[in-house]
């Protein structure tokens, strides 16, 4: 994980100027391209598996982190690779997490067959009340999983619920793939979460 340059930080961007030029400052040392540049190559010659992931991830993965608002950013093979990550360095066998059930399918299989199995249960509220949330919360509780546009219900969950996870001292995690613009439309750090899913990645507040 890398933080946020510091001139990204400061010069204080729009959105639509960081979507190019966020974390990527200066030209290319290679080629002096201004913009991150494509090598019509299919083969690299790298000093070692760190020195590759970081030519192929870097610029990406602060980027997103950046129109988010975070301080860092994992790119991961899908969306459910970036939720179990998230998850399962949070969680350990017997803890729970309290959901959502207005999920996109894939999350909501997941949730009830993939994390059981693991040890990690589920506790799903029938909707996005705050009140409902608070009251499944234990002392296994790890964390809250929200959707920031449910899928396919298109709800909008109250934010009220992360203070609740706060006051308890529980992280929020929300999934802002759907209908949120990568952080354009909403930006749920901003609401109070701590971590971020999108359909490939996830990134820390």
């Amino acid at each position: 994980m890398t933080e946020k340059t510091e001139k990204t930080e400061k010069r204080n961007f729009r959105f639509e100027t960081l979507q190019l030029q966020a974390i990527h400052d200066t030209p290319d040392i290679t080629t002096r391209a201004r913009a991150v540049p494509i090598y019509a190559t299919t083969s690299f010659t790298f000093k070692n598996v760190e020195h590759a992931a970081n030519v192929f991830g870097a610029v990406f993965e602060e980027r997103m982190a950046a129109l988010e608002g975070g301080t860092n950013a994992i790119f991961t093979p899908s969306g459910q690779a970036a939720q179990f990550v998230a998850i399962s360095t949070i969680c350990s066998v017997g803890d729970n997490i309290i959901s959502t059930n207005c999920l996109y399918g894939g999350i909501y299989i997941q949730f009830k067959v993939t994390l059981p199995r693991f040890g990690i249960n589920v506790k799903f509220v029938q909707g996005d009340d705050p009140e409902e949330f608070a009251r499944l919360i234990d002392n296994k509780t790890k964390a809250i999983y929200l959707e920031s546009m449910g899928n396919p219900k298109l709800n909008i969950p109250d934010f009220a619920i992360c203070k609740i996870a706060h006051v308890a001292g529980i992280p929020v995690i929300i999934d802002n793939t759907f209908g949120a613009g990568n952080g354009y439309l909403i930006k749920p750090i901003e609401h109070g979460a701590d971590i971020v899913v999108h359909g490939r990645f996830m990134i820390n507040s």
